[in-house]
């Protein structure tokens, strides 16, 4: 007992009031660590972006809101750094500001090779910057005025560690980069011992140096929602894209030329497998599930932001979710807008009237709440974020991020709440459509005849607008009242498709689309939920598990969608032979995909949820847009030109993505699964076959060839599973791991990939047995209009041109 009493008076009298609070309830965050609270991050009001979305004029409260999106990172700084350590300096983003010549990318060429958006008033860096600790950063214009964000008076920055001391505070909004989405913060851990070993040409020279996972950096790189989201406007294209005018963007529109393969490996060796991974994400598409990972390769679109007062009329239609537990501790609109179009979307004690944002429509508990979430997802409050799961390698259990936790002990989490309700009404304003007649010389583009396109908007009708538009026949309501969620939706689902097909729903809805009104206020979805039985896409993003219950973002998901039955079987074709076999896909909210819009189709080629259906154009213009929809629109109606598998061709419906050179998985020793460290832990000096000398678990050789999903899509944790049956997954695991260990550890360094493939073609069927998504064709699907005549198509692609 006395031990006991004596413990206890350590821990008050000794710890830190602030250690107490992180033993008995978590980390706070590193705002709330120094005593700062949400009332002391004030939201800018600067119209600094005014001559953006096409100059359009706002109002106080939306100029806020779009600060809010443009610069407002919430101290994810922290992970971005956290990152760049984990990752051994392959992804660095000061590397990617940066213009030193030993880089491949330097401002001059940052848009062709990265995708990201270089921001006005800057140029590139000839040299190193003696006052940013010899770093190649863009240079501020002489004839530009300061950026307003960065007034440390106005915006007083969080004061700890090294700052205040040898580094300074700075502004809460950090400094500009030259790239807009990206802003610099300096380093707290950046002491005068961290600068005495500062060495900037090492840093881009040296590998090293610059790869020591104990370097500390000057700086860390804060990312704003901009960062995803800013592009060229496509009514108001950039001369020079490398040099665009504020003019020349919009912050709505996606950043559909965003490299992230390259932008996540600076460096990249195409040896290592986490790089022929990342290199499946086409441009302007990531997987948002690779820092807080669920074992799925799935790169997806970033989509632009239209129509948000037509799509949340939609949802008082289609849109009722309930909420309970932890999901009723998200904000709503009416909290803080009251009277505005915003605040009839929840109704006491537990309805949510929502959206369906995520792809897989798991953002269900109204859209202030998938607002909010997106701040947690790019790094904000990463204290406690990064404790319910390991970032990017996986390895234990995942568990919820609690909004209660974020709402108690994140300064940064209770600001972006109190402010996110801005950035929604600047969407109201911002997110117009981009119609191609309004775009430069876009009225010469529409060479068809008015019959032509009078006759695609019967074909649309008949076709198409039972899923892509938000104005529908009154049957249709009647037929999925509230949107029919929850454990009958699928029956309720096939009963609506079926009205679809009768003459009565047809004739509605052709008179609705021939109306002159037809594209005004129209989203072109219904953002119902679509079985991907139905859809035949591939089934990789409709099996993510980042939402279904328990998982990371249990508390952004609605009981509804985690009671949304399982939607049968659907039909795989196996990597080696290309066999077609079913696959039965789970419920509890996986299976489904909802509507994407079609608002501004012409501008958003490729196409499909994964960029995978057209060729990729870099070029921003409205001759480069129409050049990358021809092609898309083509592919989608004529699926036969599609692009086929290297390997087994026209034995699968279309591309399996594989790696493009033989390649090794190495999982570093602080990353490997728990499962495997409890067990292997005392036996690495018995077991050298399998271990390093530094501990660490290398597989390979993988050949040039292999489906990269066959180790991508591993399941490496089983979901909701009770003691016994993980126990017994973790044992199937370790053994599959190793048996590839051993069948692969006697070939020769330089085996070929004919040599490494015969070993590797045995490994095949375990790996299946074992993955999260058995599914790697992923350009197939969405057959939808593929049967037309060829005619038909051309008159229905000529409307699709007006959208």
């Amino acid at each position: 007992m006395i031990y006991r009493v004596i413990t206890l008076i350590l821990l008050i009298f000794v710890l830190p009031i602030s250690g107490l609070a992180q033993i008995f309830s978590g980390p706070l965050d590193e705002a709330q660590l120094v005593g700062r609270d949400d009332d002391s991050f004030p939201p800018a009001d600067e119209d600094y972006f005014a001559e953006m979305d096409n100059g359009l004029a706002l109002t106080p409260d939306e100029i806020k809101g779009r600060n809010m999106w443009m610069v407002w990172t919430g101290g994810n700084d922290l992970l971005w750094d956290r990152l760049t350590r984990d990752t051994f300096g392959q992804f660095d983003l000061l590397k990617t500001l940066s213009s030193h010549p030993n880089l491949p990318a330097q401002r001059s060429n940052r848009f062709e090779y990265l995708g990201l958006i270089n921001e006005p008033c800057f140029e590139e860096a000839t040299s190193g910057d003696a006052d940013r600790y010899g770093l190649w950063l863009d240079k501020r214009v002489s004839d530009c005025a300061d950026d307003p964000f960065a007034n440390a008076e106005k915006y007083p920055g969080v004061e700890i560690g090294a700052r205040g001391r040898n580094v300074p505070v700075g502004s809460y909004y950090g400094e500009p980069t030259g790239v807009l989405g990206l802003r610099l913060f300096t380093n707290p851990d950046f002491d005068e011992r961290a600068e005495r070993q500062w060495d900037p040409e090492r840093f881009y020279t040296d590998p090293d140096y610059y790869n020591d996972e104990d370097l500390i950096r000057p700086y860390r790189v804060g990312m704003s929602c901009a960062f995803c989201h800013v592009g060229p406007s496509p009514i108001a294209p950039p001369d020079d894209p490398e040099n665009p005018k504020m003019e020349n963007l919009n912050a709505t529109v996606g950043a559909q030329y965003f490299w992230f393969e390259r932008v996540f490996a600076w460096n990249p060796d195409p040896r290592q497998y986490m790089v022929q991974l990342i290199h499946t994400a086409r441009p302007g598409t990531l997987d948002t599930s690779l820092v807080s990972p669920d074992y799925i390769n799935n790169p997806r679109t970033m989509n632009a932001i239209y129509l948000l007062e037509e799509r949340l009329r939609n949802a008082l239609k289609f849109g009722e979710e309930r909420l309970s537990d932890g999901e009723r501790d998200n904000k709503q609109f009416q909290d803080f807008l009251p009277g505005s179009p915003l605040d009839s979307h929840f109704v006491e004690p537990d309805l949510s009237l929502s959206p369906r944002v995520l792809k897989d429509g798991a953002d269900s508990v109204g859209a202030l709440g998938a607002l909010n979430r997106v701040y947690l997802n790019i790094g904000l409050f990463s204290e406690e974020w990064t404790r319910h799961f390991n970032p990017i390698l996986g390895g234990k259990d995942i568990t919820p991020i609690k909004i209660a936790t974020a709402q108690k002990n994140s300064a940064y989490w209770r600001a972006t709440e109190n402010q996110s309700p801005l950035t929604a009404l600047y969407f109201l304003k911002a997110g117009r459509p981009d119609r191609l007649k309004d775009a430069p010389g876009g009225e010469v583009l529409f060479t068809e005849s008015d019959a032509s396109v009078d006759n695609g908007k019967t074909i649309f009708a008949e076709n198409c607008a039972r899923c892509h538009s938000s104005k529908l026949p009154e049957i249709a309501y009647e037929a999925m009242p509230g949107g029919c969620a929850g454990p009958g939706y699928l029956q309720c689902f096939e009963d609506y498709f079926e009205l679809t097909k009768t003459d009565a729903f047809k004739a509605e809805m052709r008179d609705i689309v021939h109306a002159d009104d037809f594209l005004e206020a129209n989203y072109l979805s219904n953002e119902l939920r679509i079985p991907v039985t139905v859809l035949q896409t591939n089934a990789c993003s409709p099996l993510a598990t980042n939402a279904i219950e328990g998982n990371i973002w249990d508390n952004f998901s609605s009981s509804t969608y985690k009671a949304l039955p399982s939607v049968g079987p659907i039909k795989v074709h196996h990597p080696k032979t290309g066999e077609e076999y079913d696959y039965e896909m789970p419920a509890g909210g996986r299976g489904y995909t909802r509507v994407p819009s079609l608002v501004s189709l012409w501008s958003t080629a490729p196409y499909l949820l994964n960029n995978t259906v057209g060729y990729y154009d870099p070029d921003p213009s409205v001759e480069g847009r129409m050049a990358a929809f021809e092609d898309g629109i083509e592919q989608m109606l004529w699926p036969e030109k599609r692009d086929k598998d290297s390997v087994l061709g026209d034995a699968v419906p279309g591309l399996i993505d594989r790696t493009t050179e033989q390649s090794y998985l190495i999982v570093p020793k602080g990353f490997q699964p728990d499962f495997l460290v409890r067990l292997f832990s005392p036996l690495r000096d018995e077991l050298p076959w399998l271990f390093n000398e530094n501990g660490d678990i290398e597989l390979g050789p993988i050949p040039a060839g292999t489906p990269v999903g066959l180790l991508a899509n591993l399941n490496i944790r089983l979901d909701n599973a009770d003691i016994l049956e993980r126990l017994g997954h973790d044992v199937d695991l370790a053994k599959l791991l190793i048996r590839i260990k051993r069948d692969l550890k006697d070939l020769p360094e330089d085996v070929s990939d004919e040599q490494a493939r015969v070993i590797f073609a045995d490994l095949v069927e375990p790996l299946l047995e074992l993955s999260k998504c058995p599914d790697y064709v992923v350009n197939r699907g969405h057959y939808f209009g593929t049967k037309l005549s060829d005619a038909e198509k051309q008159d229905l692609i000529a409307f699709l041109k007006h959208f």
